[in-house]
């Protein structure tokens, strides 16, 4: 299923849990991690669990559950509580390779097992370039890495543990190794064979500024955002997905390969066209990842 749109919402949080559930978005993550304090860790876990249990069956909306780090001491413990029907992932934070990725798939294993779950039901998104080990191993991510569903990226707890005042540059522009965390992130997916979620775009209020942002993303290959606010979403979800004018283009340039199947190359509207055109048409209209 798409992941143009993953919208955080704190599980300790009644209030925002109970907004969620009139959200557009694809799906909605909920949060165990940053957006909730030590203390209320085990009332979070406890809420997300309920919260799935009561309302996957009938939402539209994939229901991902982003756990503490691996190394916090508590991964195991949100895992345990949360693996239950209806939780469609899991979101890994601060993940160092893709062998964190294995580590959790086996747990996720013994645990849908145990819940009665499909095998291979629960997927997993890591953020793959919060630490300064994970930007060394950005390379780890193939097509063998079990469970993945997209792979997405983040820029604030990186410059927290390379001790970078900001992430950003004099002019407000990312500065070049976010810049590269960035292009890795599109490198890793496109090798794993996966969709690349951008990151989230801080300022909740500047929908203009989302959108423009969105464009450049969509451009550079990113499949979906994350999203913070309720009402980023419906910005992403329509930047993130095709106009009419892209898929009608797309139609046409499938149709003129399929008109001439022996044809390495076609002439369309006055420009040549070859083999890597028709997979972005294809990739358009949802024919191929």
């Amino acid at each position: 299923m798409a992941l143009r749109s993953m919208l955080f919402v704190p599980a300790d949080s009644e209030r925002k849990l109970a907004k969620g559930l009139g959200s557009p978005a694809d799906a909605l993550i909920l949060d165990l991690e940053d957006a909730v304090a030590p203390a209320h860790k085990a009332a979070a876990r406890g809420s997300a669990t309920a919260f799935i249990a009561e309302h996957a069956a009938r939402l539209q909306t994939q229901l991902y559950v982003r756990i503490n780090p691996l190394d916090s001491g508590l991964a195991m413990q949100d895992l345990a509580a949360v693996v239950v029907p209806g939780l469609a992932g899991i979101m890994l934070p601060k993940t160092h390779s893709a062998d964190d990725i294995r580590r959790i798939a086996f747990c996720l294993d013994a645990l849908e097992a145990r819940a009665g779950i499909a095998p291979g039901t629960v997927r997993i998104v890591p953020v793959a370039t919060e630490t300064a080990q994970a930007m060394l191993t950005m390379a780890s991510y193939t097509r063998d890495v079990p469970r993945l569903a997209g792979i997405t990226w983040g820029a604030e707890d990186l410059s927290a543990a390379i001790g970078a005042i900001s992430n950003r540059d004099a002019d407000g522009s990312l500065s070049p190794l976010y810049t590269l965390a960035n292009s890795m992130c599109l490198c890793a997916a496109a090798s794993a064979g996966v969709p690349a979620i951008d990151t989230l775009y801080t300022d909740f209020r500047d929908a203009a500024g989302l959108a423009a942002s969105c464009a450049v993303s969509r451009r550079r290959g990113f499949a979906g955002r994350i999203a913070i606010h309720p009402d980023q979403v419906a910005v992403i979800n329509e930047a993130f997905s095709p106009s009419e004018a892209e898929l009608a283009h797309a139609r046409r340039v499938v149709e003129a390969f399929a008109a001439q199947p022996d044809a390495g190359t076609v002439g369309l509207d006055g420009a040549m066209l070859d083999m890597p055109h028709l997979k972005q048409a294809r990739r358009t209209l949802g024919l191929e990842g």
